[in-house]
């Protein structure tokens, strides 16, 4: 029987952590109240919702209240564009945010733009950062928002949010950042970057798909996407998912006291395959920060190969060419291209992603396979 593939695209998606699994299990079958009624049922319900949201809130330095559970990443970005938006002072119009973000929020501002919004897209450089000094000069009176990524989720850099932040408050707008990508992996606390708002997605640190949160600072005005009635506060309508609630926040719980420890293992495992990979073939290349950046996530192009026909040649490793959004896209990775790297570089990336899970006898497999899959691509194309 072939051994299972080596999973390396943990920024796509994480695995269920056994423990978040186990305490989730039992609001399905035995705790299945309704959240919202007042017998004894609901109150069990209520109580772990509760729970969870301190759980959260306590991961990122906030408040309970400052806590709004969304059905993943993608509805709290929205959440947070769109609500801002709807609410936003008379005569402020304008918003920034860059040409690097995750769909979510790049379709989201698109969206805004065709309802009459003047929109602002900040190029980045060759490494993925962006300069608070260009948000400064792009900032206006009419700005009331301010929305960056605090990791990018291709090529893994971490970019300065706290001092976005404070050029965006100097000017009276606000800061949202879609730190799907960080929650879990590094430190994240909202205070310290001087975010208003933030999103996380469950599912990329080990709880399941379909729950989210969204950080939102008080005294923020946040119009809601969902009406209905006044479930999270009256910011989003409808009965809550306790079970995914439980799962995030003992997703949450395990994060924080894991996230260093998990951190500096996913380095370590990351630096190990980035040798193995440059030790046997000439001209990789690194994309992204050499530094800054997500201690899990390593994007490399391989010189004079496809990286689509790299991947579907090593079944042995489960990999994306970009985000998985966008994976399926042959017109290359928009963010790459932003990053200024000419199409060659870009047709060979590929982002390998490392989890919680993840050993040396993984990453030495996974290193292999792709060296053997770039030299059966080359010979197949006659490079």
């Amino acid at each position: 029987m072939p051994a299972r593939p080596v999973y390396l695209d943990h920024n796509a998606t994480t695995p269920v952590d056994p423990d978040v699994l186990a305490e989730m299990l039992p609001f399905f079958d035995h705790h299945y109240g309704n959240a919202s009624s007042g017998h004894g049922f609901g109150r069990d319900a209520r109580a772990a919702v509760e729970r969870a949201r301190s759980r959260v809130a306590a991961l990122l330095g906030a408040s309970p209240l400052e806590i709004v559970f969304t059905s993943g990443g993608s509805e709290a970005n929205n959440l947070a564009l769109k609500g801002i938006s709807f609410g936003r002072p008379p005569g402020r119009d304008h918003l920034i945010t860059t040409e690097v973000e995750h769909p979510s929020v790049l379709n989201c501002v698109r969206f805004l733009e065709r309802q009459g919004l003047r929109v602002t897209y900040l190029p980045v450089d060759g490494y993925g950062l962006v300069d608070p000094d260009l948000v400064r000069r792009s900032i206006t009176p009419q700005t009331f928002l301010v929305s960056v990524m605090h990791a990018n989720n291709e090529v893994g850099t971490i970019l300065p949010i706290r001092e976005i932040a404070a050029v965006a408050h100097q000017h009276g707008a606000l800061l949202h950042s879609d730190a799907t990508q960080t929650v879990g992996k590094v430190r994240v606390k909202v205070r310290e970057l001087g975010a208003d708002l933030l999103s996380l997605s469950g599912h990329k640190f080990y709880a399941p798909k379909g729950v989210g949160a969204l950080y939102v600072r008080p005294g923020v005005k946040l119009e809601p996407l969902i009406h209905g009635s006044g479930h999270e506060q009256g910011r989003r309508a409808g009965t809550e998912n306790v079970p995914g609630a439980v799962a995030l926040g003992r997703a949450a719980e395990l994060a924080a006291a894991r996230y260093d420890a998990d951190g500096q293992r996913c380095a370590q495992l990351r630096r190990r395959l980035h040798e193995r990979l440059s030790e046997a073939l000439d001209g990789l290349e690194l994309n992204g920060h050499p530094d800054k950046r997500l201690p899990n996530t390593l994007n490399v192009s391989f010189p004079n190969t496809d990286a689509a026909e790299l991947l579907a040649a090593t079944p042995a490793v489960a990999a994306s060419t970009a985000s998985a959004c966008r994976d399926r896209d042959r017109t290359g990775s928009y963010v790459l291209r932003a990053m200024g790297l000419a199409p060659e570089r870009r047709r060979g990336a590929v982002r390998l992603s490392l989890g919680r899970h993840t050993t040396e006898e993984d990453i030495d497999r996974a290193a292999a396979a792709l060296v053997a899959g770039v030299k059966a691509v080359r010979t197949a194309g006659g490079r």
